[in-house]
């Protein structure tokens, strides 16, 4: 069995689970980031938060000269605290309370990606009232299906996410009409973990038809923002170990039409951190059952619930062993059925206290972690690269 490369040596006096991070990596998919993005002067990529908050990946994400899109005060404080600048950060979510709308306008960001009427209008008044005007792009909900899990499609109509087609010219106009707020653009998103690029070839088509047609009616467009949801493939972490970045802007390039100082945004999360970032767990018992074999591990839902959630894979390894591979189901201690990384999982003969790598979690992993059971947060650690 193919398996990652892990300093095994090291894991011995770690108290497990954790997650381990590996710095080389994660430097160069930004490297590639920079470089394909790079290739458009009007191409600008905001590292999604949300994917992973882990200050030492902050402050990595930050240095190599990307923005940040947050959902929260909390990532906003967090962008900050890791070196991104106020005017990098773009923040979007359905239920921004009036300390965090305070925050954003306080701290200078670029752009707050507005949802709804009724948030445009509070955002408008706390604006007003600090003498402010808050730079406003509006997320479109463009009523396409991408090729991803129903739990994180987020572009379909009636969605909570995003201002519906036949809204948007009304907002507009409650935007450009208005002395405490600034129009920046239009804002799109329609999902994650989406490995079909006809997915946003689909997008850019539907970005020129509205763009299209609010020029048609006298109106502004601004820059646009064409959200994230790049996917990696999870299933091959040791022969792909990094999106396609290329393919993926490339896209963009070629079905966005763009005017002159146009720029275009992106916010992608998982396909920057998920690669680098490995659960590290630890076998407490081999168990035999009447048709399966359980391989219990220290690792829970608590750490990573991905698999609980959304039923998604993981690639699992056993990285102490290299005897004869055997099928395991990969479970976890929570009291709950679906603490479950994986069934029929094929790996080498595992023993007790065998360390298990469950791969590709670097986003949505420690950053959705919880005290379920009363159980610890993970520790977090890094490979040696400088």
């Amino acid at each position: 069995m193919i398996k990652g490369d892990f300093p095994t040596e090291e894991f011995q006096s770690l108290r497990t689970p954790f997650y381990y991070y590996d710095l080389s990596l994660l430097r160069k998919t930004l490297a590639a980031v920079v470089k394909e993005a790079g290739k458009s002067e009007s191409f600008r990529v905001h590292y999604a938060v949300k994917a992973n908050s882990n200050s030492r990946i902050l402050k990595e994400i930050a240095a190599a000269g990307l923005g940040a899109d947050c959902v929260s005060g909390g990532e906003i404080r967090a962008a900050l605290d890791a070196g991104f600048r106020p005017e990098d950060i773009v923040y979007a979510g359905v239920g921004k309370s009036d300390w965090e709308i305070r925050l954003g306008l306080e701290s200078g960001i670029g752009m707050f990606n507005v949802e709804s009427a009724a948030e445009l209008e509070v955002i408008q008044a706390i604006a007003a009232s600090l003498g402010k005007v808050a730079p406003v792009s509006l997320r479109v909900n463009p009523n396409l299906k991408a090729h991803t899990h129903v739990n994180i499609t987020t572009g379909l109509a009636e969605n909570k996410f995003g201002i519906n087609l036949e809204q948007v010219e009304n907002v507009l106009r409650m935007v450009v009409g208005h002395p405490a707020s600034e129009f920046k653009g239009l804002h799109f998103h329609i999902g994650s973990q989406i490995t079909e690029l006809t997915d946003f070839y689909d997008l850019c088509k539907k970005i020129n038809e509205i763009s299209n047609c609010l020029r048609g009616n006298g109106l502004p467009v601004g820059d646009i923002n064409v959200g994230g949801g790049l996917g990696i493939r999870y299933e091959h972490p040791n022969h792909f170990p990094m999106a396609d970045f290329k393919s993926y802007f490339e896209v963009f390039r070629k079905g966005l039409k763009t005017e002159p100082g146009q720029t275009v945004h992106f916010e992608p999360g998982r396909s920057i951190v998920a690669p680098c970032g490995s659960l590290i767990s630890r076998v407490l018992y081999v168990k035999e059952g009447t048709s399966r074999r359980f391989a219990i591990i220290d690792g829970s839902m608590t750490e990573l619930i991905r698999p609980a959630l959304y039923g998604a894979y993981h690639r699992i390894e056993n990285i102490s062993s290299d005897e004869t591979e055997e099928l395991y189901d990969v479970v976890g201690p929570v009291c709950e059925s679906s603490d479950t990384f994986g069934k029929a999982v094929l790996m080498d003969r595992c023993h007790r206290g065998d360390f298990i790598a469950i791969r590709s979690a670097g986003a949505y992993g420690e950053s959705m972690s919880s005290c379920y059971n009363c159980r610890p947060l993970p520790a977090s650690y890094f490979s040696s690269a400088k």
